[in-house]
């Protein structure tokens, strides 16, 4: 945490609503339609489309409106240095894949970290009406005109939990298809193809586990405060700070969490 008064929580909610907002009002009219997919990579597929480009545009300017001295690093755009020891994180549309595809579980990032500590974070799916965001001490869910508090499932157990990845491609070499093959045969069911939405589901208590690898810091860094603010636990696979991405795993109790910890360092 910051010292008291070095940054406004008030105003930093304020720009997660707003910058949102600006997002959904570049990705809701362009969801669903023909679009120019490229292709970032020269082997594989990594796509971004003019949606993925004009939202980050759109949160960086509500961003630069309000905290012009903070540092910015993007999904799609050159990093703004600055020097601050806060950095906002913005993934303009998390599930590219998903958003192409027409399928509703891609959503908008944006948090915020101090020294490399994220401190706050949201994740809107405007398609679908639903914003999920956390500062320190709170973790909220809104739909349309209801509001709720977040809060992870008891589920302290692998035999008991729901898991979610976003693919078993993930876990294709680099030492990472031993640990998958070792826990998603322990869990009650897995569910695939959730991006950033899975977990949202588990902040919500819907899911209780998340498994991914060789995440981006703007694929994990603003889920952070509302898993953990919901009750959650994440952490790399090796149990440190996942503010950077990597190889990643989110549960619903810190038992359960020790657990998936457990199997993945033996697999």
């Amino acid at each position: 945490m910051p010292p008291a008064g070095l940054v406004d929580f008030d105003a930093v909610e304020k720009v997660l609503h707003r910058a949102a907002e600006a997002a959904a009002s570049v990705t809701l009219r362009l969801f669903r339609t023909p679009l120019a997919v490229e292709n970032k990579w020269q082997a594989g597929f990594d796509p971004v489309t003019e949606a993925d480009k004009e939202a980050e545009i759109a949160i960086r300017q509500i961003i630069e409106e309000s905290f012009p001295d903070h540092a910015i690093v993007g999904e799609e755009w050159a990093n703004k240095e600055t020097g601050s020891p806060f950095t906002w994180i913005i993934d303009p549309i998390d599930g590219t894949r998903a958003f192409i595809s027409g399928v509703p579980v891609w959503g908008t990032l944006i948090g915020l970290i101090h020294q490399g500590r994220a401190l706050a974070g949201l994740m809107a799916q405007p398609f679908t009406g639903e914003t999920f965001w956390s500062l320190p001490g709170r973790a909220r869910y809104r739909h349309g005109g209801d509001m709720a508090p977040l809060g992870t499932s008891a589920v302290t157990e692998l035999a008991h939990a729901k898991l979610t990845t976003t693919s078993p491609d993930l876990f294709l070499g680099a030492n990472r298809e031993g640990p998958w093959r070792a826990i998603s045969p322990r869990v009650l069911q897995v569910r695939y193809g959730l991006d950033c939405y899975g977990y949202c589901l588990l902040a919500m208590g819907q899911i209780d586990l998340v498994v991914e690898a060789g995440l981006k810091d703007v694929d994990i860094a603003p889920l952070i405060p509302i898993i953990e603010n919901a009750g959650g636990v994440i952490t790399t696979w090796a149990g440190g700070p996942a503010e950077a991405g990597g190889n990643c795993v989110a549960a619903a109790t810190p038992d359960l969490h020790a657990a998936a910890l457990a199997v993945l360092a033996g697999g």
